[in-house]
């Protein structure tokens, strides 16, 4: 008996040595791995059509990322089905650090207050890997509405209920529902007529057809030079370096921002260690002043932050979106 239990300490060092071995050559294996990634092409997978804002921020810096990487990074839109088809081709692909979504917060943050039902969970299905950028949207009105900043706004809104009105890119859009936040903060009464996109709702609001709306600064620019609509203020929650002189609604509203903002993630069971060079090169590619001044001329803000900044914006926004559904009276869809 003596020798058996003599033998155990033996026995169980050598144990612990395998074991350490074993850590080692795992740990040795991550690091020589993370260092030969990338070797081939990467794929950015958008869940939009070509020329919406996910696309244009993928394709900025899958463009730059590529030179930094020596490796192509492919944008592949995947349209359809409230952002379904684009999380379904991540779900299918090898979870190897070679394919990652980039999306805007309406897959995340607006489609699970719309749909009872939806096919991907969030916080199952992908991780965070790092906050690429915003738009702000800013809020104009024809220049026949005798008002030229948020309070004359509201005041006129409020003398006039019911009476005034405002167009969208369609009902859920971020544009719809920065505007229902905006009224059941102040409790305004303005109405609301959709339309198919901002291809429709902003020669609206030049012709007269709405008194405001919200939408991105490219789209509004040229118009606002011309004298035919009026910038009164943005949805972010800060002033933007693209507009400084137009203040944000959160001067009002306090704690205000329904900027759309747009990141990377990846699929879970993604090697942290091409999760941390991709957020790593999105942050350098982020603060390069090419990227930057790219960025703005879309109306669009670089941020580049860090997969659990990225994970804090989305919960945010989650939280402020949701209210907002709430607010403009959406019933849930199938």
């Amino acid at each position: 008996m003596n020798s058996n239990h003599e033998q155990r300490p033996h026995q169980r060092r050598r144990w612990l040595q395998s074991v350490a071995a074993l850590g080692l050559c795992a740990t040795v294996g991550s690091a020589a791995w993370a260092q030969g990634y990338p070797n081939r092409a990467i794929k950015f997978i958008v869940p939009y059509s070509a020329g919406g804002l996910p696309d244009t921020v993928a394709r900025i810096y899958a463009q730059r990322l590529g030179e930094r990487l020596g490796q192509s990074v492919v944008v592949d839109n995947k349209p359809g089905a409230n952002g379904v088809v684009a999380a379904q081709a991540m779900a299918t692909s090898p979870k190897d650090g070679y394919t990652f979504l980039v999306t805007d917060g309406s897959m995340f943050s607006i489609n699970p207050s719309l749909y009872k039902t939806i096919s991907y969970d969030y916080k199952r299905d992908f991780v965070p890997v790092s906050l690429a950028a915003r738009a702000p949207l800013y809020l104009a009105v024809h220049p026949s509405i005798p008002a030229n900043n948020m309070r004359e706004l509201i005041a006129l809104a409020k003398s006039k209920p019911g009476i005034l009105t405002y167009g969208s890119s369609g009902i859920g859009s971020t544009h719809h529902l920065s505007m229902e936040a905006f009224k059941a903060a102040l409790s305004l009464d303005i109405t609301h007529i959709p339309f198919k996109g901002t291809g429709q709702s902003v020669p609206a609001l030049i012709g007269g057809q709405v008194d405001m709306l919200f939408s991105a600064l490219p789209s509004l620019s040229g118009f606002v030079k011309g004298g035919q609509v009026r910038l009164i203020a943005s949805n972010a929650g800060k002033r933007s370096t693209q507009e400084p002189n137009v203040p944000t609604i959160s001067e009002v509203i306090p704690g205000f921002d329904f900027a759309p903002i747009v990141g990377v993630l990846a699929s879970t069971g993604t090697p942290q260690a091409a999760m941390d060079r991709i957020s790593a090169e999105m942050t350098f590619v982020a603060k390069q002043a090419e990227t930057i001044q790219i960025l703005s001329n879309a109306g669009i803000e670089a941020i580049g932050g860090s997969g659990n900044e990225y994970a804090r914006a989305i919960a945010d926004e989650n939280e402020r979106l949701g209210k907002a559904v709430h607010a403009a009276g959406i019933k849930q869809q199938e």
